[in-house]
């Protein structure tokens, strides 16, 4: 079994550089759209062009048109001007929608990539793992890259084009100016690299505390979370624990908006000293009738068309470092290894026959950990019903959780019908197994929604069958939308026996060969608990199934019982068996189970066995 870490790819000493960023890796996000691209690249070279057309119209102007008081020419060039700012216009719309159809869809594929990710991801990985920040990743980072990958990939190529087109022309008006014009671009671009870096880091950390912040709130604004904080009276201790990180992510986002503000202020006095230069420079020129005042006038709105690209891409220099630090930490859950897959070469298992055996396992959550499973040998039989039982953090529910692959055991193996798991697919396995947990989640949805998640192309007949083998489709007739009723955030319209027989009717409906259940009535009171052991009760029927009770209702319906200590087997046996023994189980059962409403040891037929007897019979 490999264990993993996160990858050192988003920090580095000083921050990351321009050359460290994995451009090949983000630029592979952005070819399924070549052909946008190449209509993005088209509407810029065309832009930058018509946007060429306009100074040479005002030098017409001034050079021709006024000083021949041409009314006819003067109106032609007039007209042209406004003809090409149409134009231009008309491209940038087309521009516009190409730039948001790619940004869209890499952050659509950036979305299904993650999601595809997650999934897959182990259960471990989840327990490890606020919620709170998963949702942080997926939601806010790939939302923050819209700018990026809406704009910026457009404007660097719009800005480098219409720089090489602007300096070739101005080279073409007057080589002198030009290259003035080019002595001070190396002020534009030297300090790029700097404020980059600490744009970086103040990016990644801004959005550090933004997870830090929704994880807070996924915690305490949900139903589970808010009704202990309202129980324990710590309302004002959360409002202040929200204000202080809200306050941490506030001076984070007040820093990273106020990085390179001398920078672009520096830009910005170069851009408006840039043109008095070459006002100076050109004046000069002129008074000595050795250039005329049109082509001064054009040669400075060139100038224009010059620094603002280049004062653009030392801007986006900046902002791309920033998203890079967003990519980093996308790319930190993406390279996480997904330690639970398919190998080459795995099987459908196809039906069952449900033989489950443990050989040697031994395993741990962490490298260097103590473990929790310690050389499990287990044989489980075609059709059996096993109970685990043990004291708390003994391994039982560890040990169903290798059955259907939430983990694999560091050593040994466990097989299905002879079938090491490892060389089967997952797909096949969960669909021999279903599971019911003690905290049973149901989605913030329909009743029917929820039933028909195990098999959605259950009919309707189908879905009331299994509702009634669990004793709920009486209750659920009587609601007043019926199945159509939504159950609210993780059921809590329910009680908690009702969510517990809707789980069960959802594993009805699935038809499982392989069934387990985690304490799945130990919360509840008797009368709830008669109908579930009730419904059980044809559940296990020609099912393997392993159930990890309190009550020893199911335990006496048990062919095996497996007593679990220390992560080891320690008992096997029937009821019978184990306490005359007198072993672990014997003072288990004289400490949990003696005082329940039971009979004789190991004849069901107390109160409870009753019970059960009236609503829907014992095991055999």
């Amino acid at each position: 079994m490999r264990y993993y870490t996160a990858p050192d790819w988003g920090e580095g000493k000083g921050g990351r550089g321009f050359r460290d960023v994995p451009w090949r890796r983000i630029a592979g996000y952005f070819r399924p759209y070549a052909l946008p691209l190449a209509g993005v690249i088209g509407s810029i070279v065309l832009g930058s062009l018509l946007g060429l057309v306009q100074p040479l119209l005002i030098r017409g102007i001034i050079d021709r048109a006024i000083p021949r008081r041409d009314m006819v020419l003067l109106s032609e060039l007039a007209g042209l001007i406004v003809a090409t700012a149409l134009a231009s216009a008309a491209v940038g719309v087309l521009q516009g929608y190409l730039n948001a159809r790619i940004g869209q869809g890499v952050m659509f594929d950036l979305r299904n990539q993650m999601y595809r990710h997650l999934v897959r991801m182990p259960l471990q990985f989840f327990t490890n793992t606020k919620t709170g920040e998963i949702m942080s990743r997926v939601n806010n980072d790939v939302n923050s890259l819209q700018m990026v990958v809406s704009d910026t990939v457009a404007n660097s190529l719009r800005n480098v084009i219409s720089v090489v087109i602007t300096v070739a022309t101005m080279f073409a008006l007057n080589w002198q100016l030009a290259l003035l014009s080019l002595v001070i671009l190396p002020l534009f671009i030297v300090p790029t690299r700097r404020v980059g870096r600490m744009n970086y880091d103040l990016r990644k950390r801004s959005q550090e505390k933004l997870a830090d912040l929704s994880a807070l709130m996924q915690e305490t604004l949900g139903v589970s979370g808010i009704l202990l904080v309202k129980t324990f009276n710590k309302e004002r201790s959360e409002v202040e624990r929200f204000e202080a990180k809200n306050r941490e992510l506030m001076e984070a986002q007040m820093r990273q908006s106020l990085v390179g503000r001398w920078f672009f202020m520096m830009l910005t006095t170069i851009s408006t000293a840039g043109p008095a230069i070459i006002y100076w420079y050109g004046g000069r020129l002129v008074m000595g009738d050795a250039m005329t005042l049109g082509t001064v006038v054009a040669f400075t709105a060139y100038l224009g068309q010059l620094y603002g690209p280049v004062s653009a891409l030392a801007n986006i220099h900046v902002n791309v470092m920033g998203s890079a630090a967003l990519f980093s930490r996308l790319f930190e859950y993406l390279d996480k290894p997904v330690e639970i897959e398919d190998r080459p070469g795995a099987v459908d298992v196809g039906r069952v026959r449900g033989q489950i055996q443990f050989e040697n396992v031994y395993f741990r959550y962490r490298p260097g950990g103590e473990w929790v499973l310690r050389g499990i040998d287990l044989t489980i039989e075609p059709g059996q019903l096993v109970a685990l039982v043990g004291p708390s953090g003994a391994g039982k529910t560890t040990l169903s959780y290798l059955i259907p692959r939430l983990y694999d055991p560091e050593v040994g193996r466990v097989t299905l019908d002879g079938h090491d798991l490892r060389d089967v697919t997952l797909s096949s396995l969960h669909g021999q197994i279903g599971v019911v947990t003690q905290e049973t989640f149901l989605f913030h949805a329909s009743l029917r929604d929820n039933l028909l998640y195990a098999k959605p192309d259950a009919t309707e007949e189908e879905m009331e069958v299994a509702a009634k083998a669990a004793y709920i489709h009486d209750m659920i007739q009587g609601l007043p939308d019926g199945y159509d009723t939504v159950v609210g955030e993780r059921g809590y319209k329910l009680s908690g026996g009702e969510k517990q027989r809707i789980a069960l009717a959802r594993v009805i409906l699935k038809n499982p060969r392989i069934l387990i259940l985690d304490e799945a009535t130990s919360a509840l009171d008797s009368h709830s608990e008669r109908y579930i052991q009730a419904a059980l009760q044809p559940l296990f029927q020609g099912r393997t199934s392993i159930v990890i009770a309190h009550r020893l209702s199911t335990i006496l319906r048990a062919d095996q019982i497996v007593v679990i200590d220390g992560g080891r087997v320690v008992e096997k046996g029937t009821h019978r068996e184990l306490l005359a023994r007198g072993g672990l189980y014997a003072r288990l059962y004289a400490e949990q189970f003696a005082d329940q409403e039971v009979g004789r040891p190991g004849d069901g037929q107390g109160a409870l066995g009753r019970d059960l007897n009236v609503a829907g019979g014992g095991r055999g």
